[in-house]
């Protein structure tokens, strides 16, 4: 039992692993099964049309099953002097524009370029301190353009603004 006279495992991060475990349940065993065709001619299943659904489903219900044993282990401790006041306005504000670059520039300036620009965004808005981690914001929007692009032959656009 916590000092809130609730058992340990009730909190946000368990119950928010339970319901994303859920609807990953039901996007991998009802809505892929029957909602994705699969064609007579596909020989190999990397060239189906529901292996990357499936793939992505497996992961979100995988991180959901850490998010609920996090949850239980290592429940999240309130910080009664974060909780007072919230997030600034300009934290909600910067992760809306970053939201909105990689929405609204991804066609003008490129995947990689507008995946770039958002997390360097989202980044700034959450303090992240360590200026290395920086690094990240650069390096993971253009690992994954390179996965779609090389491994998965999946086109993204490389930016009208540079033609």
């Amino acid at each position: 039992m916590t000092a809130a006279g609730r058992p340990r495992w009730v909190n946000l991060n368990t119950l928010l692993g339970v319901f994303w475990l859920l609807a990953a349940l039901l996007f991998l065993f009802h809505l892929v099964p029957n909602h994705i065709e699969e064609p007579p001619m596909v020989q190999n299943p990397l060239q189906s049309p529901r292996w990357l659904p499936s793939v992505a489903g497996w992961l979100v219900a995988l991180l959901s099953l850490a998010l609920i044993v996090e949850g239980c282990l290592r429940p999240p401790v309130r910080d009664p002097d974060a909780a007072e006041g919230g997030a600034p306005a300009w934290r909600w504000l910067l992760m809306l524009a970053g939201f909105a670059a990689y929405w609204l520039l991804f066609e003008p300036l490129g995947a990689t370029a507008a995946g770039i620009l958002g997390t360097l965004l989202l980044f700034a808005a959450h303090p992240v301190r360590r200026p290395w981690l920086y690094l990240l914001a650069i390096a993971l929007p253009w690992l994954v353009s390179l996965l779609f692009v090389h491994v998965l032959n999946v086109p993204m656009p490389s930016g009208t603004l540079w033609d």
